[in-house]
């Protein structure tokens, strides 16, 4: 058996669906599970234990015909025996019955679901990983959604653990911080309320290091808060498996909506989440991640005394 599971967005996406993927694996052990994937969000597929192979197609960009049809002769040489789908649209529905994939899923009432063989009702105002979960009911699953999982390479782990012992906080363990370029704000939390969320855990614990995880795209930010705090250390990975080791090796971490966060929340790490009005409900229910939710669209209208509050208790 071939199944094949579109997932439009980020890592972040591809990590909620992960409860999804693995349960299908899980009732079809001997099936072959693709999914197609943004070239971004390939990298997601190093963590993850339930998927044969990660195919790239960029849902953002306005496909020309000639890309639908290479897409189209990729999936009909493959002979899926099953599509779910967590993109919608007319021409996506319209792609997957021409395919001819016998059994097509997909959320009912929404552009494009006409062409679906098995609709499933969407739920969007419960936690995004259990909508994601819901489409197994297409195929007959009807099992809990279960927590996210990860599967990190031994080599990542071990990349971790000499990384913990480069910034000397091997022993003494340490709070994760993470922040990523917004086109519209430069960073999604001032570098002034990073610096005095900073000052107040090390005024607090003066002997909890604080490091800051950098990627290839929030070096400016990184830069940025290093010159307002420079106690603070910086580590690099390269690799997802690598910032998840990093991630689960933390006593404490702190970021916005991002794959850092959703990594924090499959390997349990304590996690305090910056979100604005307007997110979709992307945490589980527990007492390991905490949202701290901004009154605005804005995560700068997040006060750090807040953010204190929630990892010390009030003043």
């Amino acid at each position: 058996m071939r199944i094949l599971v579109l997932i439009p967005g980020d890592i972040s996406n591809q990590i909620l669906c992960f409860p999804t993927l693995d349960d299908l694996k899980q009732v079809y052990p001997q099936a072959q599970v693709d999914v197609l994937v943004e070239p971004r969000a390939k990298a997601a597929y190093r963590v993850c234990r339930s998927v044969h192979e990660a195919l790239p197609f960029d849902y953002q960009d306005r496909s020309s015909p000639a890309d639908l049809v290479n897409l189209l002769g990729i999936m009909r040489d493959r002979e899926f025996d099953a599509v779910i789908s967590l993109a919608s649209g007319w021409v996506t529905g319209f792609l997957l019955w021409l395919t001819g994939i016998p059994v097509r899923v997909g959320y009912a009432d929404q552009p494009g679901s006409v062409f679906l063989t098995n609709p499933v009702p969407l739920k969007p105002e419960q936690y995004v990983a259990h909508t994601y979960h819901d489409l197994l009911q297409g195929l007959g699953i009807a099992t809990p959604c279960p927590a996210i999982a990860i599967n990190v390479p031994r080599k990542d782990i071990d990349w971790a653990e000499a990384e913990q012992a480069r910034l000397g906080v091997k022993d003494t363990g340490y709070v994760l911080i993470y922040d990523e370029p917004d086109a519209a704000t430069i960073t999604t939390y001032p570098p002034s309320a990073w610096q005095a969320v900073i000052q107040g855990i090390q005024s607090r614990q003066p002997a909890q290091p604080v490091v800051i995880l950098q990627t290839p795209e929030n070096q400016p930010v990184v830069a940025e808060i290093l010159k307002l705090c420079p106690t603070v250390k910086a580590t690099a990975p390269a690799a997802i498996g690598q910032q998840a080791a990093m991630v689960a090796a933390a006593n404490l971490v702190i970021c916005p909506d991002s794959p850092p966060l959703q990594l924090a929340v499959a390997v349990q790490s304590y996690t305090i989440a910056l979100l604005t009005r307007t997110a979709l409900p992307i945490l589980p229910k527990g007492d390991k991640a905490i949202g701290v939710q901004s009154a605005t669209t804005r995560l700068a209208d997040i006060k750090p005394e807040t953010v204190l509050a929630q990892i010390f208790g009030p003043s």
